[in-house]
């Protein structure tokens, strides 16, 4: 199942807002919680539905953020700046860093259905028929099923939390027909959340999932705004490839002019990065003179 597109205006200041009672502080009991978990879930699933969303770059932002967290996790100080720039001059043989494998997991995760040869991808270390032991361990509702499969997946690797938190993931996308793995409990999990288990774990669960919700409506709304800039403008762009330069910034995170293949020259493409930076249409990421990354 794929997300349902919705009668909601192309506008995308028209996404519907999560209501502020859906994260409440007020709710402290097991019940209050996974009702207010669910209710963030089911918002998520109608925004991710509206057309002005740019769903492969959503995936892809959110991916990084989750990478940005696992790093975090093993005690490594990179942010998402140090994150893009260790994968986004890889050339082949190149070595990514500890840092970099991790934000390459998420990438993967989020780029192709969900699967077991996916999820192989992603984690080459894994055994396929584990991960899919993993996966059909949950049963119940979506965070319960969650949760269930990242208690099973610590227990057997209690130091590979990425793997837990990504195969997390899959599982709960799965749960809800979503067709792409959307990180959200990987933002909204705290380091100490993931040495608890049984209800504790559920629990803590359902709380992220409200965390999560407000930061990935936020990114959702940005993204969206700035996905219809970059449209509005992208008609009015002469450089022969241009369209297929715009479908890059679309669905990847950060872009080096390099990437631009599409484009006469790597000159041209940087040139043409700047122009869409002088239009406000995409944001130069790194700050630098040289090795730049673009994206919206």
């Amino acid at each position: 199942m794929t997300y349902q597109s919705t009668a909601i205006s192309d506008d995308p200041v028209t996404l519907p807002k999560l209501p502020g009672w859906v994260t409440s502080e007020r709710a402290k009991t097991p019940e209050d919680v996974a009702f207010m978990s669910g209710a963030a879930l089911s918002h998520q699933h109608l925004v991710l539905g509206h057309d002005a969303v740019p769903q492969v770059l959503l995936r892809a932002r959110l991916a990084l953020r989750a990478a940005e967290r696992c790093v975090a996790n093993t005690g490594r100080s990179e942010r998402a700046a140090e994150l893009r720039d260790a994968v986004g001059f890889l050339q082949p043989g190149d070595s990514p860093g500890p840092a970099g494998e991790i934000t390459l997991s998420w990438q993967r995760a989020v780029e192709r259905p969900v699967s077991v040869s996916t999820l192989n991808r992603a984690l080459p270390a894994l055994d396929p028929e584990a991960i899919a032991t993993w996966l059909d361990m949950g049963q119940g509702a979506p965070v319960a099923r969650a949760s269930t499969v990242l208690e099973a997946v610590l227990e057997d690797r209690p130091r590979d939390q990425t793997a837990a938190l990504l195969l997390t993931e899959a599982a709960l996308a799965q749960a809800l027909g979503w067709s792409y793995v959307l990180p959200l409990l990987s933002m909204g999990l705290k380091r100490g959340d993931l040495r608890k288990t049984g209800a504790e774990l559920r629990f803590a669960c359902h709380l992220a999932i409200g965390t999560a919700a407000v930061e990935a409506t936020r990114e959702t709304n940005d993204l969206s705004r700035r996905a219809a800039r970059l449209r509005a403008i992208a008609p009015k762009l002469r450089a022969k490839g241009a369209e297929e330069a715009v479908a890059v910034f679309l669905t990847h995170d950060a872009v080096a002019p390099t990437a631009l293949t599409s484009l006469r020259s790597d000159r041209a493409a940087r040139r043409f990065c700047d122009r869409l930076v002088a239009l406000g249409a995409v944001r130069e990421l790194t700050g630098r003179d040289t090795f730049r990354l673009y994206g919206i």
